[in-house]
C-alpha cells in the first residue's frame, strides 16, 4: 500500500503600518501592483524576520521572512499564524482585524498561507524563540540559535528585495489591497 505524502503547510502573519495613518494614493494607482517594480515608498511598510541560524547568517538578499511557521491537520491555520507570530517575534500578535492575502506554494512544495494585520510595534523589542542544531555539521556539538535573528520594517521595495522569493507575492496582494481602497480589512481571520 502506497504511503501518502504529507503536504506541508505554513500560516503567517504581515503586519503592516502606514506613517501617519495614511497611504500615499500618488503611489497607490491601478497600473503598480508589482511592488518589486516600484521606485519610491508605497505609503506603508511591513514587518519582516531575518532567518536565524548559520545558513542565513552574512546573507541578506533573499535571508528574510515573513513570521510563519508549519502546522498539521489539527491546527486551524489562523490559530498557527497567531502561534508562530508569537514564538518567533516573541509577543502575542496584535489585536486588530486580519486581512486574509491567501495561499501561495513555494519552491520546495510548500503551501503558504498569509494574513495581513495594520500594527505598530517595536522591532527592537523582539525576543525571538530559539531552535537546536548540530554546528558546525558533523561535530556532534549541538547549539542553539534563534529562530529569527532581528527584525525590521521595510518599504514593499526593500522588504521585495529581502524575502525569500515566494513571499514576495504577499507585498503584491497587499499593496493591491490598500490600492484598491480597501484600507479596512475585508475578510477576518480571527
Amino acid at each position: 500500500m502506497p504511503t501518502q505524502k504529507r503536504v506541508r503547510r505554513s500560516a503567517g502573519l504581515l503586519l503592516f503600518r502606514r506613517p501617519n495613518g495614511a497611504v500615499d494614493e500618488a503611489t497607490m494607482d491601478d497600473t503598480a501592483v508589482d511592488v518589486t517594480a516600484v521606485d519610491d515608498d508605497a505609503g506603508f511598510e511591513v514587518l519582516i524576520g531575518h532567518m536565524g541560524g548559520p545558513f542565513w547568517a552574512g546573507r541578506e538578499s533573499a535571508a528574510w521572512s515573513i513570521p510563519k511557521g508549519e502546522y498539521g491537520p489539527e491546527e486551524a491555520p489562523e490559530a498557527a499564524a497567531r502561534r508562530e507570530f508569537a514564538e518567533e517575534f516573541g509577543h502575542p500578535a496584535p489585536d486588530g482585524e486580519w486581512v486574509a492575502l491567501g495561499e501561495a506554494r513555494q519552491s520546495g512544495g510548500k503551501t503558504v498561507t498569509v494574513w495581513a494585520l495594520e500594527a505598530d510595534l517595536d522591532a527592537a523589542t523582539a525576543v525571538p524563540g530559539t531552535f537546536t542544531m548540530e554546528w558546525p555539521r558533523g561535530s556532534g556539538v549541538l547549539r542553539e540559535f534563534p529562530e529569527v535573528d532581528r527584525f525590521a520594517w521595510c518599504t514593499p521595495r526593500d522588504a521585495a528585495e529581502r524575502l525569500v522569493t515566494g513571499q514576495r507575492v504577499f507585498l503584491d496582494r497587499l499593496r493591491e489591497h490598500l490600492a484598491d481602497g480597501r484600507g479596512t480589512p475585508d475578510q477576518g481571520g480571527c
